[in-house]
């Protein structure tokens, strides 16, 4: 004792419990949606954005999505450059062309759909990914017109179509325009099977509005993940017009499985194996 009360070699400073601050950075962690665990965002990313805890498919930003479906550097973008216009000035709480900017600073993308060829186990294919954070991936002008020049791309060099939905539907602030995307995309993939090109659809939580009534459910084979909700209208706006109890798990992938909309209901981490025998099974 004599040695540290000498003063020769300092002490150590116990910090009382209230003066001690635990830092924890921003998006550290995440709560499920299902469930309300807390999760690990590190983990759960390795988990393919799953809870480990109720197997909750969480949403998956189009980027991961081509890290966990393509090979890597596989993947080659087409039409990056894209980007909307405000045809009809439109504004409700914010400008337009104001959203979008907030939009595009906040995913890194020009618009609401990453499209490319990419290769998924070893065979080549042309690829759509809907990303829910750029204006719920509503489906405007600019999003048909890629999946429309998507679908050209796979006629040119013979390759099947998969295409990975999350959308909320049309775009309201192009009015008109963004509902003629339906009748358009659809054309563009009757022109695939014309051509005798396979369309894989896989529905992702929520595939709603005009993309549902359009291109997502015309696909020759129709995947969907757990729990994702697919339909037209929302189960609020169906139980209050139709004024009746609706059924217990209305509009989930597995009620749709029931009912024979989907074809199969694919967990995360089996999805590139099933896609990977879908195109070996279409290959030519």
């Amino acid at each position: 004792m004599a040695l540290f009360s000498s003063g020769k070699y300092s002490t150590l400073r116990v910090v009382p419990p209230k003066d001690r601050k635990m830092v924890i950075p921003d998006g550290s962690w995440v709560k499920c949606r299902n469930c309300g665990q807390t999760l690990y965002t590190e983990r759960l990313e390795d988990n393919l954005n799953v809870c480990w805890n109720c197997g909750c498919h969480l949403s998956v930003t189009a980027q991961d999505r081509i890290k966990q479906l393509c090979s890597p550097g596989g993947f080659e973008e087409y039409d990056a450059g894209m980007t909307s216009v405000d045809i009809l000035h439109f504004s409700d709480t914010k400008p337009y062309p104001k959203r979008l900017a907030d939009s595009i600073a906040k995913t890194g993308m020009n618009e609401a759909i990453l499209c490319g060829k990419c290769i998924i186990k070893g065979l080549p294919c042309c690829i759509g990914v809907m990303d829910f954070r750029f204006m719920g991936a509503s489906m405007g002008s600019v999003v048909g017109e890629k999946i429309v020049r998507l679908t050209e791309h796979a006629i040119e060099e013979e390759l099947p179509v998969i295409m990975i939905t999350a959308s909320g539907g049309a775009r309201m602030q192009e009015g008109v325009v963004s509902l003629m995307q339906m009748a358009k995309t659809c054309g563009a993939f009757e022109r695939l099977s014309e051509k005798g090109l396979p369309y894989i659809a896989v529905l992702t939580n929520p595939t709603y509005g005009g993309v549902s009534a359009s291109f997502a459910t015309i696909a020759d084979v129709i995947l969907a993940e757990p729990g994702a909700m697919i339909g037209f209208a929302g189960q609020r706006v169906i139980a209050e017009t139709t004024k009746a109890k609706l059924p217990e798990n209305f509009q989930t992938a597995e009620f749709l499985w029931e009912k024979g909309l989907i074809d199969r209901v694919v967990e995360r981490k089996n999805l590139r194996k099933e896609l990977g025998l879908l195109l070996e099974f279409f290959r030519r």
